[in-house]
């Protein structure tokens, strides 16, 4: 058995210890042991950090940096935006860990959502999730993945659209393709 899994053993009627210490069953009284094995609910700090960082930090960290040096004109500058959305995203960071530990319920935004506002607002956001922000989120990563990868090939100049767009949508229905083999 793995460190990741525990198991329980639950004895369901009196068993008797046989000679070598385990259970036996006698056929007068039916006894009857189930053992439930199920994963530790444990998050280590590795693996919270490794959390914040994807689902916080994303992509948008590879696009976001030349548009900021460009608005604001100087390094200082940019280095002071990057530090207050720094501190933003660490204060959405404690506020996520406060959720967790106060509602300690698989599901993330649809489990708090629907703690706090009831059952319809949270299949409302969870239908959002599905049809709107998570393909959106895919998409932009896959866009980003695009440019990156064909920026080598056009050094000069701005990649074509098409050849981006191309690219992108190559690289969903693979990731697609990998999806449903593992599942399959």
């Amino acid at each position: 058995m793995s460190s990741a899994a525990t198991k329980k053993p639950r004895t369901v009627a009196n068993a008797e210890p046989d000679n070598d210490g385990s259970r036996a069953t006698s056929t007068d009284n039916h006894d009857i042991t189930i053992e439930i094995v199920q994963l530790k609910r444990t998050l280590g700090l590795h693996n919270g950090v490794a959390l914040i960082v994807g689902l916080i930090i994303g992509s948008g960290i590879f696009i976001s940096p030349k548009g900021v040096l460009q608005e604001i004109g100087s390094v200082g500058g940019s280095l002071v935006i990057w530090a207050i959305c720094g501190v933003i995203s660490l204060v959405g960071a404690l506020c996520y860990s406060e959720l967790g530990t106060s509602v300690p319920r698989s599901g993330g935004d649809y489990a708090y959502i629907t703690e706090a506002l009831g059952n319809l607002p949270g299949f409302l956001f969870l239908w959002c999730a599905v049809i709107v922000l998570m393909p959106t989120g895919i998409a932009i990563a896959s866009l980003t993945f695009s440019y990156y990868i064909l920026q080598p090939v056009f050094p000069t100049c701005e990649p074509p659209d098409s050849a981006v767009r191309l690219i992108a949508a190559c690289a969903i229905c693979e990731c697609c393709n990998c999806i449903l083999y593992w599942l399959w």
